[in-house]
């Protein structure tokens, strides 16, 4: 079993993911693994890292599917005795003038945003080495979703009690009111992207919450960050940022020092901490 520290980036075949694997492989002193659906699209990915004599290796992962998960989880176990940081990226979003009806663009955005991604912290929190590294890439379209929503569902999606039980009652509850076609009688937002974001910062203020509780010691951060308006196939040629700069607060989330106490279950945005 291999000694040497890893990491792992989902969904980062290209994006911010891709920049976010690029500095990792300049800065984190360890073996950095690209992950992504597709092995033709993730190996190329690699092989253009090398290009610019930077190692990164591939690993399958689609977060949709519980077995590819199991299968990443096995081999970090097995070769590397777990893990060390973990940068969950992979999401997906509908475009603004896309005609999907809208319940068909909640179910499957809040299927890979929010129930794939905490699927993956299911299965690779535990493996989670002390001193390591989490960040959930949310957005900041969680906060503008969060004040969408009405009162009752922001206090409870503010709370610092609230469950993953609670939560995952709640996400299903969302994607369950847009086919009956009454989730703005309900007090939600007209954002399926912005609500299934609302799922990551919530998720991951309750895993830093339960990893206070049961390893403490451990020393380990966990926080959600939004990396801007980043030019991205998914954001559009428009946005502000380059995927370099987008891959900036992730990456100083992954690198935290092993002295640092905070931040830890915030939400961080431009390196910080934003009210949530």
């Amino acid at each position: 079993m291999s000694s040497t520290p890893v990491a792992v980036v989902t969904g980062a075949n290209k994006g911010i993911g891709f920049a976010i694997v690029q500095a990792l492989c300049k800065q984190f002193p360890g073996d950095v693994y690209l992950t992504a659906r597709d092995p033709g699209r993730g190996q190329e990915a690699v092989a253009k890292l090398q290009q610019e004599g930077l190692q990164a290796f591939f690993h399958q992962l689609d977060i949709d599917d519980l077995q590819s998960i199991r299968a990443l989880r096995d081999f970090l176990k097995e070769k590397y005795g777990g893990l060390n940081v973990l940068v969950n990226n992979a999401g997906i979003a509908f475009k603004v003038q896309d005609t999907t009806p809208f319940a068909v663009q909640a179910e499957v955005t809040l299927k890979t945003n929010f129930f794939g991604t905490r699927n993956v912290c299911t299965e690779l929190l535990p493996l989670v080495k002390p001193y390591g590294r989490v960040v959930n890439v949310s957005s900041m379209v969680s906060s503008s979703a969060l004040g969408g929503c009405s009162q009752p569902l922001q206090q409870k999606f503010r709370s610092d009690t609230i469950t993953e039980e609670e939560l995952v009652q709640l996400m299903n509850k969302f994607v369950e009111d847009t086919k009956k076609g009454v989730h703005n009688k309900e007090g939600w937002p007209n954002t399926a992207y912005g609500v299934s974001k609302i799922g990551v910062t919530v998720l991951s203020r309750i895993q830093a919450r339960m990893l206070n509780e049961k390893r403490k010691g451990d020393h380990i951060l966990l926080n959600a960050c939004c990396p801007g308006w980043v030019r991205t196939d998914m954001a559009g040629p428009k946005a502000t940022k380059s995927p370099d700069e987008g891959a900036e607060t992730p990456v100083y989330l992954a690198l935290l020092p092993s002295d640092a106490d905070a931040p830890h279950g915030q939400f961080v945005s431009n390196k910080t901490v934003r009210p949530w």
